[in-house]
């Protein structure tokens, strides 16, 4: 009885080993720079890094951006105040004299009468 327990025993261990040797290989293709997860995981890293510094890019450039514009706001708004005030003042101005009406320098002949027109 001792000696089949034995052999089972060195059976469960065989292929505990034979286990452990499969999981090893495939860990190791798994974990391959080139092929392997770790290859992705590396070029995952490498595009993290291009999408971090194009977003301080663009971060920067709209700052920029943003700046400008209420720049350009302000002046605007300084120059809309100023027109308002240039129209008030045009208000005041008297009307300006209508200008005669203008001859015509084309002579026109009257239509013909019907008597004329037989």
């Amino acid at each position: 009885m001792a000696f089949i327990a034995d052999i089972l025993l060195a059976a469960g261990a065989l292929a505990a080993g034979f286990y452990c040797f499969i999981l090893s290989r495939r860990l190791r293709k798994f974990t391959d720079l080139e092929h392997g997860i770790g290859g992705a995981i590396a070029v995952l890293s490498v595009q993290v890094d291009d999408l971090s510094k194009a977003l301080k890019q663009a971060e920067q450039a709209s700052t920029a951006s943003s700046n400008s514009l209420e720049a350009k706001y302000l002046k605007a708004d300084a120059v809309a105040k100023r027109l308002e005030i240039l129209i008030a003042s045009l208000h005041d101005l008297p009307e300006a004299p209508r200008p005669a009406p203008t001859i015509d320098p084309f002579f026109v002949r009257e239509p013909a009468t019907p008597e004329e027109a037989v």
